[in-house]
């Protein structure tokens, strides 16, 4: 079966929001099954029916977290839990789980919407994909697996961690296309050049698929370099099924997000009112083909901006820059907004430096961990000169001046799953 849906991914926008549109009256009448949205449609005088243009949709309340901790686990549900074959959860750790609902439906279309992002980077029946996420409640595994499995591809679902055997498999099966996250994979390519393996010319890697954690452009090349594999950035979150809500074609101008599953909007996160394509807000989804447990003007609380133009790979959806980083996530420090990713950013493009660094915020003072690279050599005036040329162009960056502080390789700790980049060790009251 191919994935290339010509006439969805290339229809021109007329039509797409013709469809968009029908399928948002339908997702409104759904909602209206569910516990949570017959009291905002009440409670705001909605009434689906007077939904009459995709303009409409603003007169909804945004959907938030929130929302779906305190109706937890249940109330967002549309359909009896008996059509629901699946559900998926966060740790909750914090309090109650976000829980996300699957009909059988629902999980064929999220397959679908997988194995179209698969196929857009040149993915085909004849490749052996590895997925190195977890499975259970974590989307990314499952996700990607069910999406391969629809393309047609060998699919090896090795899971999290272990990275003597994943890097077994890659070499035994042939793994042409690994699925991973952007910090584990530059651990696994350390590790295999540990071993003697240079993974450009011992194995047969053509493409990485990374996403669940923000990265700069920086490290996507260095992955690249590393593995000596194309690497193309994916979005995707539990809410909105997982991943395959967007991603980049090989042109890798920005990321494709699909238009028949789901209606963008980018709002200004303080006044809520939406930005001009091109200017960065938070990212607010709506879903438009999904059964079980569909979601209203969900708020992100990602941070990125619509694309202008058209992508010469002919496909017609919208484009999303990559993500900026969280508004959530955003550091305070000295009345500065700073974001994780603008120091990762600078980091990388020192080859003296390795992946691995961590921020700590202390007595609102930073100071930024970073190991170094195999490149660098024991030289103590390379090392100071290297330590002031980090902290000016940080500086420079963040406008403060961070403690910059050069550690050896293995001194800070290995996560397999997603990095914890920031310890903020401040007390607020």
């Amino acid at each position: 079966m191919t994935y290339w849906q010509e006439e969805l991914e290339t229809m021109n926008r007329a039509d797409l929001e013709k469809l968009q549109l029908h399928r948002l009256k339908e997702t409104l009448e759904r909602a209206n099954h569910s516990t949570f949205y017959t009291k905002v449609f009440q409670e705001h005088a909605i009434i689906p029916e007077t939904i009459r243009s995709l303009d409409d949709l603003k007169k909804i309340p945004f959907t938030t977290k929130e929302d779906l901790r305190n109706h937890y686990p249940f109330g967002l549900a549309a359909v009896p839990l008996q059509k629901c074959v699946r559900l998926h959860s966060s740790s909750g750790t914090t309090g109650n789980p976000t829980v996300i609902l699957h009909s059988a439906k629902d999980i064929d279309e999220w397959a679908n919407q997988v194995a179209r992002c698969l196929y857009m980077v040149g993915l085909r029946d004849t490749d052996i994909f590895q997925n190195t996420s977890g499975y259970g409640m974590f989307t990314g595994g499952l996700g990607f697996q069910y999406g391969a499995e629809k393309l047609g591809a060998l699919t090896v679902p090795a899971a999290a961690g272990n990275t003597k055997r994943q890097i077994k498999f890659i070499k035994d099966f042939g793994t042409t296309c690994l699925h991973i996250i952007p910090s584990y994979a530059t651990h696994l390519a350390e590790v295999m050049y540990e071993s003697g393996i240079d993974p450009r010319k011992d194995t047969h890697l053509h493409t990485i698929c990374i996403g669940a954690e923000p990265h700069s452009e920086e490290q996507r090349l260095r992955i690249e370099e590393l593995l000596g594999a194309k690497a193309y950035n994916c979005f995707g979150m539990s809410e909105m099924n997982g991943p395959g809500v967007a991603f980049e074609c090989k042109e890798q101008n920005g990321l494709h997000i699909w238009e028949d599953y789901v209606i963008v909007e980018i709002i200004d996160p303080i006044t809520l009112e939406p930005v001009p394509d091109g200017q960065v807000g938070e990212l607010v989804l709506t879903t438009i083909n999904r059964e079980a447990m569909p979601l209203l003007r969900y708020r992100t609380r990602d941070l990125t901006h619509l694309i202008p133009g058209d992508c010469p790979c002919g496909r017609t959806h919208k484009r999303i820059a990559r993500l900026k980083g969280r508004s959530d996530d955003m550091i305070i420090l000295k009345g500065v907004n700073i974001f994780p990713i603008q120091i990762e950013t600078i980091l990388m493009k020192f080859k003296e430096l390795g992946s691995n660094y961590l921020i700590t915020i202390e007595n609102d003072e930073m100071q930024v961990e970073v190991e170094l690279s195999d490149l660098f050599t024991d030289d103590y005036s390379q090392l100071q000169r290297l330590s002031k040329e980090v902290t000016r162009q940080l500086k420079d960056e963040l406008l403060l001046t961070p403690k910059v502080k050069l550690v050896g390789r293995g001194s800070l700790p290995i996560q397999e799953g997603k990095a914890v980049r920031v310890k903020d060790l401040r007390k607020f009251s």
